[in-house]
């Protein structure tokens, strides 16, 4: 009997711990009113170790050119129209016929190389540190968790070069990024992921976009849930990839975007999507200065990006 008791109470105790977990996630670390997640772990101490890595001067740029033929998340679409305001029959502007071009955005924002901000992804209308959608969402910009509160992201960048890993050019989709292969891999390159961090896997992935579209679009190899859980802990910034959306598709359960929420939602860590790795993998350019600053549209959930690796 006593110990019939004993197990019903350590039972009633793990119940209360695991819901207690549960909702743990909405209440961030660094307070009610922290809006920029994850990026708190950045501090001029890193960002002067970081820029320390930079010993031949090369850039990289990790974003995409967009067409209106880039595959994207439907129903995500860009157009891009170029206009001559003004200059209708006529040879110019004033007596020294000046002429300009001017160009005029229709588009989706979350389309080729883009940062998913805080306010992208949640769990049932609540998102990170616990906003729930009808306190912050409004149809003309975010009211909290805007993608202009992202300050720039300047720190060490770390490549996985997935790729390599598996010794293949393109790894293929359904292929989840767990422990044991971010570990195996980090060890192989001979870097270590650190605090403040931004970590990106190169799986050669982006180089189906206009050679084979529909498998693009279709799945794609990346980060799994147990993954997604490790480098957070590890207090990474963000975590990127040459995929459109980080995650492993198929997903590894029922679960969907399980990822997504884990990183935005519950540890305020942003997502790279679509990044542009091949060259910096070509190189063996495993840690580097990482440079992002993104438009700072107000109320804005995503932002196209393309961050500069230096080395």
């Amino acid at each position: 009997m006593r110990n019939t008791l004993v197990l019903c109470c350590v039972a009633a105790l793990s119940a209360t711990i695991e819901t207690a977990s549960a909702q743990d996630w909405t209440k961030s670390k660094w307070g009610p009113n922290d809006e920029i997640g994850a990026a708190n772990y950045m501090t001029p101490e890193l960002v002067l170790k970081a820029a320390s890595l930079v010993k031949t001067g090369k850039t990289y740029a990790l974003g995409i050119p967009v067409t209106p033929q880039t595959p994207a998340y439907p129903p995500r679409a860009f157009k891009l129209t170029i206009v001559q305001p003004g200059q209708a029959g006529s040879p110019g502007l004033g007596p020294n016929k000046a002429t300009y071009n001017d160009d005029i955005l229709d588009t989706w924002v979350g389309i080729g190389s883009q940062i998913d901000g805080l306010g992208h992804l949640g769990v049932e209308h609540v998102y990170y540190n616990g906003n729930k959608l009808a306190d912050f969402a409004d149809p003309n910009g975010l009211k909290k968790l805007g993608i202009e509160k992202v300050p720039p992201i300047v720190t060490r960048g770390v490549l996985l070069d997935m790729a390599a890993y598996y010794n293949t050019d393109v790894v293929k989709e359904g292929t989840a990024f767990n422990v044991k292969e971010i570990e195996e891999a980090a060890k192989k390159q001979g870097v270590e992921i650190r605090q403040g961090d931004v970590v990106i896997f190169h799986t050669g992935w982006l180089s189906l976009i206009g050679k084979d579209d529909k498998r693009y679009s279709a799945g794609e190899p990346g980060l799994g849930v147990e993954g997604a859980k490790y480098l957070t802990s590890k207090g990474v910034v963000a975590i990127g990839a040459d995929t459109w959306a980080l995650e492993v598709l198929p997903f590894e359960s029922k679960n969907v975007f399980e990822v997504h929420q884990i990183l935005l939602a519950m540890n305020g860590t942003y997502i790279l999507e679509n990044m542009d790795t091949a060259a910096l993998a070509r190189d063996k350019g495993y840690e580097f200065l990482f440079v992002l600053g993104q438009p700072r549209w107000t109320g804005g959930v995503q932002a196209m990006i393309n961050p500069i690796a230096i080395r």
